[in-house]
């Protein structure tokens, strides 16, 4: 995978996809084989997976070590400006969903696993949370492994597409 490539990874559910991310990340159990991936690398959940006793601002430095003007900057990023003192439960999802983003983009990955981000979210804040996506690989670097069920999302972000399918999951053609 190279800088700023986007390799999309789909298939049916219950194949592995989230899995082979979490391998991917060091949070599987054993892996057989060998695993290359940078030790800069950042994980983009189904759910926000946030701290929910912590402010927005504490989810971002707490997590990745980034300065509290690192993690401002990656709240305005993606729309959070002023919600540095919001907990979570006070974020609407899509906003949880920026927040996951801003913490993500705050640890400045050379890698970024993404397991369906935009899962859930209504198409015009999908949509919206992809340009974020987008603009920030453009302008970092990059190189990202998207996990989605949407082939419109696979097509419009990634620079490759790879299926994996069967018992036991190979990448399928």
């Amino acid at each position: 995978m190279g800088q700023s490539e986007t390799v999309a990874l789909t298939g049916p559910s219950g194949i592995g996809k989230t899995s082979l991310l979490r391998a991917i990340a060091g949070l599987g159990g054993a892996v057989e084989g060998r695993i290359d991936a940078p030790d800069a690398t950042a994980y983009v959940f189904q759910e926000p997976t946030l701290l929910p006793w912590r402010s927005a601002l504490a989810n971002i430095t707490i997590p990745t070590g980034a300065t509290a003007e690192a993690a401002r900057a990656a709240l305005s990023q993606v729309g959070l400006e002023g919600r540095e003192d919001a907990f979570p439960d006070q974020l609407s999802l899509g906003q949880q969903r920026r927040l996951s983003l801003a913490r993500a983009f705050a640890a400045m990955p050379r890698l970024i696993l993404l397991d369906e981000p935009f899962v859930s979210l209504d198409p015009v804040l999908a949509d919206e949370i992809m340009d974020l996506f987008a603009d920030w690989q453009c302008k970092t670097g990059t190189a990202a492994l998207l996990v989605t069920h949407v082939e419109d999302e696979a097509r419009r972000l990634a620079t490759r597409i790879l299926r994996l399918g069967g018992k036991p999951a190979t990448l399928a053609a």
